[in-house]
């Protein structure tokens, strides 16, 4: 089994974006529960509550990135990604109780009727939060992406989230400043909590894909048509039993590939690992780590599912 790290310092760039995220989570929380007391806004407050939420969401994300980068141990043979699902499907979780209580608030509003004051102040504030997190949001969405970190693209996609809920927020009291119908600011609240909910179900999703550990389909077809290149170069004879499976920023390869007879087992190691580091440039943003059981052609297994074809539901992950 070998090996293939990601590169080192894509630690030294999530961690501070990261710690950026908590200290902007705390600000947006002061700055929104400020506007909601200052307009009494429930879609205002709606916000807020959400802010609640994400800081809690990102204080988690924080953690589950330092404990998902903690090197293998004898109790956790294959380190300690998969806290990154539960960190998704956890900021999932806390994102649906928000969107509850926003919908809770909202429709209290409705019976008792709205009433907002200084909607200027609350516009300015809202707008000039929602462009911090605009610009905190898509960092974390391209740094994850950059390094494979499932945590900081949910935490990314959160920041956005509340991004649009900000946005809808201005809209709406922007609205009840030019019709003068406050009752348009429950009812934007209440718009806002479906598309949070909308939200968090992708999030629970993507963790749940995650922690069941489905292959990815276009994982397999790259993997399928690299084996098929080394076969048809000669560099192996054929190949059976792929299995892959991703683990945050990992990626677990397992096959069998099959040689001559007369061909020494020096010269298959050196063959395969031609294969191997052509799998390390195929996914060079991920930590790869490659198992590989050499055979002879002419074994009595050799026959079996050597040119497998990938579908959703087959080479799934798990050892």
């Amino acid at each position: 089994m070998h090996l293939h790290p990601a590169p080192s310092e894509s630690r030294n760039y999530q961690r501070p974006v990261m710690m950026a995220s908590l200290a902007v989570a705390v600000l947006m929380l002061v700055g929104k529960t400020a506007a909601w007391l200052i307009t009494g806004s429930a879609a205002i407050l709606s916000d807020a509550l959400e802010s609640v939420v994400h800081l809690f969401a990102t204080g988690f994300a924080a953690f589950s990135l330092w404990y998902s980068d903690r090197p293998a141990d004898d109790t956790h043979p294959y380190g300690h990604g998969k806290v990154a699902y539960f960190s998704s499907g956890f900021e999932g979780a806390l994102i649906t109780i928000a969107a509850l209580s926003i919908m809770y608030t909202a429709i209290a509003d409705i019976i008792r009727g709205p009433q907002i004051e200084q909607i200027g102040v609350g516009l300015l504030i809202t707008g000039g939060l929602a462009l911090v997190n605009l610009v905190l949001g898509t960092a974390l969405v391209h740094t994850g992406k950059k390094h494979n970190s499932i945590v900081m693209r949910a935490n990314g996609h959160h920041v956005l989230t509340d991004v649009w809920t900000s946005a809808g927020v201005v809209v709406g009291l922007f609205l009840v400043k030019w019709t003068g119908i406050v009752l348009l600011d429950p009812i934007v609240a209440i718009i806002l909590a479906l598309n949070i909910m909308w939200t968090a179900s992708r999030l629970m999703r993507d963790a749940w894909h995650g922690l069941m550990e489905t292959a990815d389909v276009d994982d397999t077809r790259k993997m399928i048509d690299l084996l098929n290149e080394a076969l048809e170069k000669g560099v192996i004879m054929g190949y059976h039993q792929l299995r892959h499976r991703r683990v945050h920023d990992r990626i677990w390869i397992e096959y069998h590939l099959l040689f001559p007879e007369s061909m020494s087992v020096a010269e298959a190691h050196n063959e395969s690992h031609r294969v191997e580091d052509a799998l390390h440039r195929l996914f060079p943003r991920d930590r790869v780590i490659v198992t590989a059981h050499l055979e002879p052609e002419a074994h009595d297994e050799a026959h079996q599912d050597r040119h497998p074809e990938p579908a959703d539901d087959s080479l799934t992950g798990g050892a």
